[in-house]
């Protein structure tokens, strides 16, 4: 056979070569922690927002190449899909009128990108799975230009060794395959960072992951996958098939899925890089030059490239992060739990109640993680991805865990908690009860994107129309009402 076999792309020696770099990356880490290398506290935040390109009648548009050469700043670039794009907001501090300046910056950035996707006969639209995505849309040919998203295609698809099957029951049931991960760029996703000290990353990250129900609860906003209604918020459930990389043999001995919530609370800065490389096999193995070890000999400071790259092929809900900045290394966490959208507003009250809530979890001298199991936490995501704003939610209070409508747990618990964490944080008062007020608003109404997505859809329905003409009409309304900025629990849910 010779002394090379090309294997998806890959030599048969690539993934043990990537595998020791992982390890030496892993060692470099581990020894830039202990030297106290790390960049300080300062509350940085910051913001990823994937969005929709779909034309005036709400069909998916695949223009985002054309969107792009046509606009003049790097802050959006592709995603997976032809008809996506994705903002990259600069970080910033915790403090002050942060929000309100955050609100008006992606207020300028997606009425910028709305007048250059006009140009071909495109309009942007926030929201998790754009409901008029059809299944005959996913196909390779979908596939943004860039080479890594056909080279990750093929890995997972080589690695998977059969078709990619979905199978989602929720008010319907959607049974689909498919021949490449193209289904997954039909979710949207806002991604939350939050910089951290070494000594707060497990807290945070325990702390991001009890919050993350009561994210959903509130934030849900992606109902419809291929026209069918599913769960408040389809889109992990969705996600985690659409990248399952495990033949159903695998999946059934235990194998754990590369999109998932976790199964333990951590003790240390370290513990999820480990759990990657011991969990996860290379999808891209690919090693670059640096020597991470030598570099740290020299006093320098290591990109540590591959741990990044295989990080960034595990998706988990709360992902971690190490980077590094005017050669500073630093930790943060990712969080992608919600759905993108519906508007402006919503999407900085989502921001405002989880940074709020994270900081003042990780404050409490004894931690809710010390009280609530870990397959507590992990069952009130999926209770709240299904059943959205109606969930019930498992939190400890003296007596221990005790089952709560999402609703009266946010209101009575974990609003004040976001309060508070925020003004340990030097959040202004104004932006605090400015944006909690819209999470208040959703609990007392009772309505999310998901909940009022849902309501005009079956009033279309009941109106007469079809499947197909409901679902272009509840995206045109959803994307006229979303330029007003105005919070979706008080959209009408009656056409004009």
């Amino acid at each position: 056979m010779g002394a090379k076999v090309a294997a998806d792309r890959f030599d048969l020696a690539a993934r043990q070569l990537f595998r020791a770099r992982l390890r030496e990356c892993l060692e470099g880490l581990r020894r830039l922690l202990a030297d106290g290398r790390f960049d300080r506290p300062r509350d940085l935040v910051g913001l990823e927002i994937e969005l929709n390109l779909a034309d005036s009648r709400g069909v998916p548009r695949m223009v985002n190449d054309a969107v792009l050469a046509r606009m003049a700043t790097r802050d959006f670039q592709t995603e997976l899909g032809k008809f996506t794009l994705e903002l990259n907001v600069a970080p910033r501090r915790l403090v002050a009128r942060v929000f309100d300046d955050l609100a008006e910056e992606l207020r300028i950035a997606f009425g910028y990108a709305d007048r250059m996707a006009g140009e071909f006969d495109a309009q942007v639209v926030m929201v998790g799975v754009l409901p008029t995505i059809t299944e005959e849309q996913m196909v390779p040919d979908s596939f943004s230009q860039a080479a890594r998203y056909a080279l990750l295609n093929d890995q997972i698809m080589a690695a998977r060794g059969e078709r990619i099957s979905l199978d989602l029951a929720g008010a319907e049931t959607l049974t689909r395959s498919f021949d490449s991960i193209a289904p997954e760029s039909a979710c949207t996703s806002v991604q939350l960072h939050l910089q951290t000290t070494p000594e707060r990353f497990a807290a945070t990250w325990n702390a991001a992951q009890a919050a993350a129900a009561a994210q959903v609860a509130v934030g849900a906003n992606a109902p419809f996958v291929f026209g069918r209604e599913l769960w408040h918020e389809s889109r992990p459930p969705f996600f985690l098939q659409a990248t399952d990389s495990r033949p159903p043999e695998m999946a059934a001995q235990g194998v754990r899925p590369r999109t998932w919530f976790g199964e333990r609370w951590i003790t240390g800065p370290t513990c999820l890089f480990e759990e990657n490389l011991r969990y996860f096999p290379a999808l891209l193995p690919v090693c670059q030059e640096e020597d991470p070890l030598a570099v740290i000999e020299a006093g320098g400071v290591p990109s540590l490239a591959e741990l990044a790259l295989h990080n960034g092929t595990v998706y988990r809900w709360n992902r971690p992060v190490y980077a590094v900045v005017d050669g500073v290394p630093h930790l943060r966490v990712e969080n992608r739990v919600l759905s993108s959208g519906p508007t402006v507003t919503d999407t900085v009250a989502n921001a405002a109640f989880y940074y709020g809530l994270v900081r003042a979890l990780t404050d409490q001298p004894d931690p809710v993680w010390r009280r609530l199991p870990f397959a507590a936490a992990e069952g009130n995501f999926l209770a709240a991805c299904r059943h959205g704003i109606d969930a019930e939610l498992s939190w400890p209070d003296a007596e221990g865990p005790r089952r709560l409508p999402a609703v009266r747990l946010i209101r009575e618990h974990l609003l004040p908690l976001a309060a508070q964490g925020l003004d340990a944080c030097g959040v202004a008062a104004t932006d605090r009860d400015h944006y909690l007020s819209v999470i208040e608003e959703r609990c007392r109404r009772g309505v999310t994107g998901a909940a009022w997505q849902t309501l005009v859809y079956h009033r279309e329905v009941a109106g007469g129309a079809d499947r197909a003409t409901a679902l272009r009409r509840l995206v045109e309304r959803y994307g006229a009402l979303s330029r007003t900025d105005a919070p979706v629990h008080s959209w009408p849910v009656a056409g004009p």
